[in-house]
């Protein structure tokens, strides 16, 4: 569905943030790209969306009829609006008819368990409960391709559980393709086929690929105890944490030689 073909981009001209990345995320796959802040990931869903232009190599959504869904860590909903009537706003800005779009927004506040709160305003509402209005929100416009940049990361983690089971429910019930931006490498395993990890910024690049053998449907606690687990959770940990620490000595190496 997605193909990022030696993606270069620039924040200023001359400054590369990454360099020559290449990935691809196959139709009902859920990607995860991993990496210290700083590495770009951020700049590769906005290149992906078409909000940021690559200073070279390219990006490509096969089916450009694709209805692509976006869930970052801040939720768009509107405070004037009432729950009802912000899942039903893409639907209606898409043409349909206001009693249908409510009748569809409905469907997924009822699946989402959301339907006794359909009335109130966003300021009403508990941080888990604006998450899962944002989810139903892009849900119902039945995305094919679903972008998340940390969706989950401000939840506390029983509420983050729960909101992320659902969100995998859907998804795979619903053959939604899905690239997802985290620092939560547990969060990473457990929902993701493929884990790509990104080399730190400047010129940022997929260091390291790893897939994901654990079976679908999957529970999000369950996937803890897989067997693969705890080694894939150590590699990740490593790649990250070895890459800095080798930086950290390479530059105690530089300073150490401008001292003496």
């Amino acid at each position: 569905m997605i193909r990022v073909e030696n993606l270069s981009l620039e924040y200023r001209k001359g400054e590369p943030v990454l360099e020559n990345v290449s990935f691809q995320v196959k139709a009902g796959q859920f990607v995860s790209l991993i990496g210290q802040s700083g590495s770009g990931k951020t700049s590769i869903l906005r290149a992906i969306a078409g909000l940021q232009k690559p200073s070279k190599g390219k990006v490509v959504v096969e089916d450009l009829t694709s209805r692509v869904g976006f869930l970052f860590q801040d939720d768009a909903l509107l405070p004037w609006r009432t729950v009802r009537e912000n899942v039903s706003l893409g639907l209606r800005i898409q043409g349909e008819k206001t009693d249908i779009a409510n009748k569809k927004a409905d469907d997924w506040l009822e699946k989402l368990s959301l339907f006794e709160i359909g009335d109130r305003y966003p300021s009403q509402l508990s941080g888990g409960q604006r998450k899962r209005v944002a989810i139903a929100q892009v849900l119902a416009l039945h995305p094919k391709i679903i972008l998340m940049d940390e969706p989950f990361a401000s939840l506390d983690a029983i509420v983050r559980t729960k909101i992320t089971q659902e969100l995998i429910e859907w998804v795979e019930q619903e053959g939604i393709t899905v690239l997802l931006i985290t620092h939560d490498l547990e969060e990473a395993i457990s929902l993701s086929d493929i884990v790509h990890v990104l080399s730190p910024g400047p010129r940022a690049y997929i260091k390291a690929s790893h897939p994901v053998s654990i079976p679908r449907p999957r529970d999000i606690l369950e996937t803890r105890h897989d067997s693969s687990f705890p080694g894939l959770l150590k590699t990740l940990w490593n790649e990250l944490v070895g890459e800095k620490q080798k930086i950290n000595v390479v530059n105690f190496n530089k300073q150490k030689k401008v001292t003496s």
